[in-house]
Parts: C-alpha cells; sequence; structure tokens
C-alpha cells in the first residue's frame, strides 16, 4: 500500500454527555461515563489520545434536549441520552493544562448567543493552549434550544445560516482585525503595554449584531482557530465553502462523501478560496481487537448493552417516516414543515426520498452515522486507509463507544498498524498550533491568504461592509 504525503487527521468524537453517539453503553461493566462530571476522567482521556498521537479532540455540543415528540424529557433523561452535557468550551479549558499538544475543538452555536462575548472565551482558550483550539460551527436545530434562549420555536434553517454568517463576519473582525500582530510592546522602560495605534474599534453594525469592540484579548497563536463546520444541507455546504477550513461529514456511502466533498471544494472556490485549503473529515466507529475473532467479540458485547435506536426514534432523534410513502419526496415534507423537517434538512440531497433515508437507516441506525470497522489491527487500517482513498477524505472522527476501553484499544493496536503504513503521526511537532499541523504547513498559523478572514488583516477593511468582498452563494 502506498505512502501517504501526510497521516490522516485521527480525532476523538466525544461528548460532555452520559451518551454521545452509543445509547446504553454506559450500562456496560467496564464503562467509565459516571465520571464525565470528574476532572480526572478528562485528563485521563487527553493523556490517552496523547500517548497515541491523536491530533485533537472534537467535542459535540447541545444547548437543548431532544424532548420535541411522545414522552417529552422521559427518554432522554432516562437513557442519558445527551442530557445531562456539560458545556465543551469550560471542558477544553481544563484540559489545555493537563495536555501539551492535543488539538482541542469545541462546538458553539452561532445562534442565541452574542459574538462579542464568544470570541472572548474563544480566544482565551487560544492562547492557554498556545494555539491548539478549533471551533466547530453549528447554528442549531432543536425546538427545546430556541425555548432556552427566549423564542417560542427554532428560527428557520437559512435565516440560522444567515445569522452565521454575519456572526462569523464580527468574529473575523475581533480576532482579526482589532489588534495588529505587533501591537503588544510590554515595554517597561516606556511605560508602554501595548501601542494604542495597534488597536482599534471594529464598529460592526449589520442587520443581526452591533458591536462596537475593541476585541479583549491579545493576538493568540493562530489569531483565529481552527474552523470546523458539519452542515451537509445545501446551505450548510455553501457556508462551508465560504468559512469552514474542516469539514465534519457525518457518513454515508464512499460516493456521497466525495460528491459531497467535490461540492464544497466548488463552493470554496465561488466563493474566491482555495478549494485545496479544506480539510475532510468523517466519523468512523472501530472496534479492534488482536485477532478478529477478540474483535467480533468485544463488538456483540457492546451491542448487548445498546439502546434500540427505536427507543430513541420515538422521542424525535430520528424522525419516524413511517407515515411517508417511500416513494415520497424529502423536499416536500420540508417544505410543509412537517415534524422532523428541521432533522431532515441536514442531510437532503436534491431528489432524495423517504425510501432512500429509510434504506439507509437499516440496521438500527447505525450505519448511517458513519463507517463502522470490526477486525484485527491490519483490517481496521486496511479499512481506514482504503475509506480515505476511495471517498477523499484526510481523516476519521473515532467514535467512543465504552470509556476508556474503545479507544485504549485504538490507540495501542490500531495505530501502530496505522503508523507503520504513513496512515497516522508518529510524533508531535514540538510548539505546532493545531493549524500548522493539520495543514502540514509548519510556519503557518493563521487563517491562509484566500480564506475570508484574512482580508481584515487590512484595517481598512473593517469599515468595508462584507458583501463587498464575499460572493454569496443561495442554494441552486
Amino acid at each position: 500500500m502506498p505512502i501517504r504525503d501526510r497521516p490522516l487527521i485521527l480525532s476523538l468524537f466525544e461528548m460532555g454527555s452520559v451518551v454521545h453517539l452509543s445509547p446504553g453503553t454506559w450500562t456496560h461493566p467496564e464503562d467509565q461515563r459516571h465520571r464525565i462530571d470528574d476532572l480526572s476522567f478528562w485528563q485521563e482521556l487527553g493523556g490517552i489520545l496523547e500517548e497515541g498521537k491523536f491530533d485533537q479532540l472534537f467535542l459535540a455540543d447541545v444547548v437543548g434536549a431532544y424532548d420535541n415528540t411522545d414522552d417529552g424529557l422521559v427518554t432522554p433523561v432516562r437513557e442519558g441520552f445527551q442530557i445531562p452535557a456539560l458545556d465543551p468550551v469550560t471542558v477544553l479549558g481544563a484540559l489545555a493544562s493537563s495536555t501539551e499538544h492535543l488539538g482541542l475543538a469545541a462546538t458553539f452555536s452561532t445562534t442565541y448567543e452574542p459574538p462579542f462575548a464568544f470570541a472572548r472565551r474563544l480566544a482565551t482558550l487560544d492562547a492557554l493552549s498556545k494555539g491548539r483550539i478549533a471551533w466547530n460551527i453549528v447554528t442549531s436545530y432543536l425546538r427545546n434550544a430556541a425555548q432556552n434562549f427566549g423564542l417560542e420555536d427554532q428560527i428557520e434553517h437559512d435565516e440560522r445560516y444567515a445569522i452565521a454568517d454575519e456572526f462569523l463576519d464580527v468574529v473575523y473582525k475581533l480576532l482579526i482585525g482589532s489588534w495588529d500582530d505587533d501591537a503588544v510592546r510590554a515595554d517597561a522602560s516606556q511605560r508602554t503595554w501595548a501601542d494604542p495605534d495597534s488597536v482599534r474599534y471594529i464598529d460592526h453594525q449589520g442587520q443581526y449584531f452591533k458591536v462596537r469592540g475593541p476585541h479583549l484579548v491579545a493576538p493568540t497563536a493562530q489569531r483565529l482557530p481552527v474552523l470546523f463546520q458539519a452542515g451537509t444541507s445545501l446551505t450548510g455546504m455553501a457556508f462551508a465553502g465560504r468559512h469552514a477550513e474542516v469539514v465534519f461529514l457525518g457518513g454515508g456511502s464512499t460516493e456521497t462523501i466525495r460528491q459531497n466533498i467535490e461540492t464544497i471544494r466548488a463552493r470554496a472556490e465561488e466563493s474566491g478560496r482555495d478549494p485545496q485549503q479544506l480539510r475532510f473529515v468523517a466519523s468512523a466507529h472501530v472496534v479492534v481487537g488482536r485477532t478478529a475473532e477478540d474483535a467480533h467479540a468485544k463488538s456483540e458485547q457492546i451491542d448487548r448493552y445498546r439502546t434500540s435506536w427505536e427507543v430513541l426514534r420515538k422521542n424525535g432523534r430520528i424522525p419516524s417516516l413511517d407515515k411517508y410513502r417511500a416513494e415520497e419526496l424529502v423536499e416536500d415534507i420540508i417544505k410543509r414543515k412537517d415534524p422532523g423537517h428541521e432533522v431532515l434538512i441536514r442531510g437532503w440531497r436534491a431528489g432524495q426520498t423517504v425510501g432512500d433515508i429509510q434504506n439507509s437507516q437499516h440496521g438500527g441506525g447505525r450505519a448511517k452515522n458513519g463507517l463502522r470497522v470490526v477486525g484485527d489491527p491490519v483490517q481496521v487500517a486496511d479499512a481506514l486507509g482504503r475509506g480515505a482513498d476511495e471517498s477523499g477524505l484526510d481523516g476519521f472522527n473515532i467514535g467512543n463507544q465504552i470509556s476508556f476501553g474503545t479507544v485504549r484499544d485504538f490507540v495501542e493496536l490500531a495505530v501502530p498498524e496505522l503508523q507503520r503504513r504513513g496512515l497516522a503521526r508518529t510524533e508531535y511537532a514540538p510548539g505546532e498550533t493545531l493549524r500548522e499541523r493539520l495543514f502540514s504547513t509548519p510556519g503557518a498559523a493563521r487563517p491562509h491568504q484566500s480564506h475570508p478572514a484574512s482580508r481584515y488583516e487590512d484595517p481598512v477593511a473593517l469599515r468595508t461592509p462584507a458583501e463587498a468582498f464575499d460572493k454569496r452563494l443561495t442554494p441552486a
């Protein structure tokens, strides 16, 4: 098998919750998820990931409960399904002090909180971690999330992305435009900490936000943390093309993933960006053993503790499609705003039918959430390498099923085989930022010059409307 010009991106997909994507497995006798609100849980996890030379820990998040149908809060609370859920930004702040190299990615929604306060927290994390932070941008789709911030119902999908566009513009102005690189002088002889001529207001006035500035955090190693985004709706892919540096594709066939990658690269090029300055990762659920028989025995044991997705489906995690004809177009359900339409928007493709989605949910709903691999180290490395080559992926977000057995097995058994093939890094580069690592660009810690954030390196751009720079895209 040929050696790649760079290793796969290895990320662990986690959440500060008892259940993330493996419902019921917290009941496994070896699982440690009862410790999620104990700092030692996260310190131990960070240590395992650094031992395995993982690129990063990726924390998912929600700001509402899955209470939208049938039994309300009963099922999610009883099952621990993404409730309780710790704030990922706070968790990563603690991990910044107990890890030295691990990238730390937090999910945060642009829909309900003002950009100034979040930009300050984000930059603080990047400063304390010496440039190891990423932000996974989401717009949120739960009705309960909207209600938690004073709204009666969810803001419409496309308007949430319009809000996100402006939110990002404000963050760019604050983190890139408000301070010059050399603003901090720390000159005791002149009693000057920072040059006043190098710090400025941003005076943003837009449709959704009005922010005076200046930014309150001095320039950090990356200036702007790495931007992740996971939307695969038509609007979401256009948004990714404008803003994302790393795109998280949840699952699907290798052909679907390849098509999504091609679409997003095309959207990036249409926005004036270099389409090669994006990276793509997808979910992978891996159970590895010393032998194939050992791996399958572990997988079967884990499955015995799982909660059926049917139990969660009745609570709206997966919309019920039984009332629709298999040949009905998903587009029509979305247009009517039927219950569950917000979930369907997220992965909708033109021409997709109800039957298409039902087929993708075959096998309990797990297969559609990413590549599923059960086998010995050679089989796992074969599957991950082949999956990346066939789809055009740059790496994988590895699902954690049993804490910490799943990730320990991966580090001890799969990683050495991946390293032998050049598919995983063998060492960290001292002092590198997360952006330098993910893009294999030593010395290039800030966003690429074609990224829209870079325009604010020129302070004059702060006085120029964003629309003068961007080619705003609308779904075809």
